[in-house]
């Protein structure tokens, strides 16, 4: 997590009190994760967000009013660092390509378990992915040949000839190309023979240098700056 002082900060979007009161059981006791804010749909969920300002919105897909595809879509354009993984049912890869195009970091499945929900959470909030190596690789090949552009961070434009506030550095860019191939932290650090810590800390910088809230957003924000053109 960015901020190691405090709790990450949590919202739930569920058309269903139940589920929500589920999820929110299996975070509650958990010093470094805080569920501040419940919504029933997802325009509820956004105006949540714009009073509370959460780390990570859990979300589910079909709801009232505003569905879990355009409530990610409007939560990213105003809240470019706030997280947002999917709940669903099942993987459906068509719809899993949505979401990320929408702005999500990654899902996870209904019926999860305490120790998977936190796992998943923990795993956006300190960079990494929810997805695995071989559905992160396809995922990204399907949005690099579909033209389709992502929601871009708010007042940026998705050009690809935007320069960046300030450049990647080439270890940067060379780190960002293997994360961009689903590599993980301890991968990368292999193949590159430092320590997953220093991977840990590149990876936060790039996170912020392109503007975006965890790792499958910057694989794809980079995309759309061609910055993995050459790699």
């Amino acid at each position: 997590m960015d901020n190691e002082t405090r709790p990450a900060r949590l919202i739930i979007a569920d058309d269903h009190a139940l589920l929500r009161s589920g999820l929110r059981s299996m975070l509650q006791g958990e010093s470094d994760l805080e569920v501040v804010g419940e919504a029933a749909d997802g325009a509820e969920a956004l105006e949540l967000c714009r009073r509370l300002e959460p780390d990570l919105v859990l979300m589910d897909v079909r709801m009232p009013k505003m569905d879990g595809l355009a409530a990610t879509r409007a939560i990213k354009e105003e809240f470019p660092k706030t997280s947002v993984v999917m709940v669903t049912m099942q993987e459906d890869p068509d719809y899993l390509f949505e979401a990320v195009l929408a702005g999500a970091a990654g899902y996870v499945l209904k019926g999860v378990t305490p120790e998977q929900l936190m796992g998943a959470v923990r795993q956006v909030l300190d960079g990494e992915f929810l997805f695995n190596q071989r559905l992160t690789i396809d995922l990204l090949r399907s949005m690099a040949g579909s033209g389709k552009p992502a929601v871009p961070p708010s007042g940026v434009e998705s050009s690809p000839d935007d320069p960046l506030a300030e450049p990647l550095t080439e270890r940067e860019t060379e780190i960002l190309r293997l994360l961009a191939q689903g590599q993980t932290n301890p991968q990368i650090a292999r193949e590159l023979v430092v320590s997953p810590g220093t991977v840990k800390n590149h990876v936060r910088d790039i996170i912020a240098k392109l503007g975006v809230s965890d790792r499958t957003q910057a694989a794809v924000r980079a995309m759309e700056l061609g910055l993995l053109a050459s790699g």
